[in-house]
């Protein structure tokens, strides 16, 4: 296999490297990049510089599945330094969706790899085994993955670790990518997954099981300046949000969310307060953390929002010890959707997941789906093996989990989501099938918060929770209405909102610690790793580019959110879950929403497509002769 080594000069101590690596699967050739410190500027990092590069090398057209595609894992500017850097993205054209596609996961592989000297890796071509990319340092090399194909993510983590050391950190894919599943992901840190967009299935298409990184440095840009400006930002925390999420981790939302109309239950039919009435069988501080044995952090985090478990004393469902404790979307598409109220059974539903690199929303709602279509007579006993499918069955929904990771019977199917098992079943399966352009809906419910109905529909990689935030403390986000049923003037605020999010995502910063942060301090932060002169005003526009690259791309490969689809369940069209509870008469004002978001984007009303004028003022010249020759 291919072996190299960088010989460029002692590394800048900023928060980025200046160094990507560029990997041809297809011949082995493993080549050193040097970008211009403009891209950084232009772009900060993650999936900001990631769009720049799919736009510039993945021709239009390309198969998602093919060897034309990037696989790019890109570590955020501040990941690996002291200022709240944890996150890194994939990126690729999506299978799932057939458009823009990324996926987001925290864990330690980001900060290793800029600790590395990397600050991105794109893959290119398909290898005709499986292989895995190490690093060490400045030295790199593809080796043989044969022996690894079939493994487990978790367990192939554990493998790799006792092959090259404790202190290597393991990006992989589990039996779901190498699979091809459409709701597959990539796993670090036994148990935290990139998991939309199935980028899992791009890294198994290119034969790809691992990257595995080891770096001698500790920390980029620890300087005497930026360690009081993290103690000094440390203090601006909002203290009981800190300790909300230190404490409970986002599990702890999941009983109030369930009856407050933020869940959605049962498969998006269900209310909360009449269907799934035992959901404080699953709250956080008094069911799940009792079988907790301690607080777990991403790469260096100042919250710490995981937990991992003791030993599972229950043998229907035995997570080993140190499971991580399942997040909030975790416990609602388990649990709210199927209507299971069972701990043990939904950390091991979480567990399973990420041994075989499942999205868990994902998987939930493909479950939630299968259930449905069984109770509807479309579906039957002999499709599933003899799995009697029912709400709140939490041994039917494990062994069908099971099943679809095996790939096994009609959960085969429905291991490349809803959209595919639908149109593969027909029969009118088709109406239990809850996604927006191919991806699974996350669990909040729009009818509670307008902004996310735009965001699913209207963003280019649908069905997305995270490209939302309306954060307060920044000062650049015009307010929204306070009544969430007034539709009227949300357009500058969510068009704000969003861009904002594209700046935490590049920057390599986690949400949930941004929510306890004085956020107006970001320029700051940016100028000290890097020697800019960033403002606010300055940033923003890099969340603009970013959104605008993205929407470009979805555009240039035939996307069109505009005429997605969205199941009358989530806008309230269908009363099947408004007709009681907290959302009980609520129909979304769509045309409003959506027109009005695009109004202040300055993007098409009827294609999406981002104009002429607004992609130049944003320096993308390219991008604007592209679109509109």
């Amino acid at each position: 296999m291919t072996t190299a080594t960088a010989t460029s000069g002692a590394l800048a101590e900023k928060g980025y490297n200046g160094k990507m690596l560029n990997v041809n699967l297809t011949t082995g050739e493993i080549t050193v990049e040097y970008p211009d410190e403009s891209l950084y500027r232009q772009y900060l990092g993650g999936y900001g510089i990631g769009a720049r590069m799919l736009w510039d090398r993945v021709p239009k057209g390309a198969d998602p599945l093919g060897p034309e595609n990037m696989l790019g894992m890109f570590a955020g500017l501040l990941t690996g330094t002291p200022l709240f850097g944890q996150r890194w993205q994939v990126v690729c054209k999506s299978p799932l969706t057939g458009g823009w596609g990324d996926a987001n996961c925290g864990g330690d592989f980001g900060g290793v790899l800029k600790l590395a000297g990397w600050d991105g890796i794109m893959f290119f071509g398909k290898s005709e085994k499986p292989v895995y990319l190490l690093i060490d340092n400045d030295k790199f090399e593809l080796r043989d993955a044969s022996d690894l194909w079939g493994q487990g993510a978790i367990e192939n983590e554990k493998v790799l670790k006792d092959r090259h050391g404790k202190r290597a950190s393991v990006a992989n894919i589990g039996p779901a990518g190498e699979t091809l599943s459409l709701i597959s992901g990539v796993c670090n840190d036994h148990g935290r997954l990139a998991a939309r967009s199935g980028v899992g299935a791009v890294m198994g298409s290119k034969k790809l099981k691992a990257v595995v990184v080891l770096a001698d440095r500790k920390v980029i840009s620890q300087t005497p300046e930026t360690i009081k400006m993290l103690r000094e930002n440390l203090d601006q925390f909002v203290k009981p949000l800190k300790d909300f999420f230190h404490n409970f981790g986002t599990t702890g939302i999941t009983a109030m969310s369930a009856l407050n109309g933020d869940s959605p239950v049962k498969n998006w039919g269900g209310v909360g307060i009449i269907d799934f009435p035992q959901a404080q069988q699953i709250d956080g501080g008094s069911q799940i953390n009792p079988r907790m044995e301690k607080s777990y952090g991403c790469w260096r985090c100042p919250i710490a929002c995981g937990a991992e478990s003791k030993e599972s004393t229950n043998p229907k469902y035995p997570y080993p010890h140190h499971t991580h404790r399942p997040e909030y979307e975790a416990m609602a598409a388990f649990g709210t959707m199927n209507l299971v109220a069972d701990p043990d059974a939904l950390i091991y539903a979480n567990h399973l997941c990420n041994e075989y690199g499942f999205d868990v929303i994902s998987a939930g709602g493909a479950i939630s789906m299968a259930i449905e279509c069984y109770q509807n007579g479309i579906i039957t006993k002999e499709d599933t093996e003899g799995i009697e499918l029912r709400w709140g069955d939490a041994d039917a929904m494990i062994a069908f989990l099971k099943a679809m990771g095996e790939r096994r019977g009609i959960a085969a199917v429905f291991a490349d989501g809803v959209k595919v098992a639908a149109e593969k079943i027909g029969r009118g399966a088709e109406k239990y099938a809850m996604h927006i352009g191919g991806q699974e809906l996350p669990m909040h419910d729009p009818k509670l918060q307008p902004e996310y109905y735009t965001t699913y529909k209207l963003d280019p990689t649908p069905a997305r929770h995270t490209q939302y935030e309306g954060n307060k403390r920044l000062g650049k986000i015009p307010p929204a209405p306070a009544d969430n049923k007034v539709y009227t003037g949300r357009g500058e605020h969510h068009k704000a909102a969003s861009e904002y999010m594209h700046v935490v995502n590049a920057g390599g910063m986690c949400q949930f610690i941004m929510m306890a942060a004085n956020t107006a301090n970001m320029p700051t932060w940016f100028n000290a790793v890097t020697g800019w002169d960033m403002d606010l005003d300055e940033m923003m526009q890099v969340g603009e580019r970013i959104a605008n690259l993205r929407m470009a791309y979805e555009v240039r490969e035939g996307g069109n959110p505009r005429k997605r689809y969205v199941p009358p369940r989530v806008t309230g069209e269908s009363t099947e879950a408004t007709h009681a509870g907290p959302l009980q008469g609520i129909k979304l004002d769509t045309e409003t929403l959506e027109v009005e978001f695009l109004k202040a984007c300055d993007w098409d009303l009827e294609t999406c497509k981002p104009s002429k004028a607004k992609l130049e003022a944003l320096g993308l010249q390219d991008v604007a002769v592209a679109l509109h020759a």
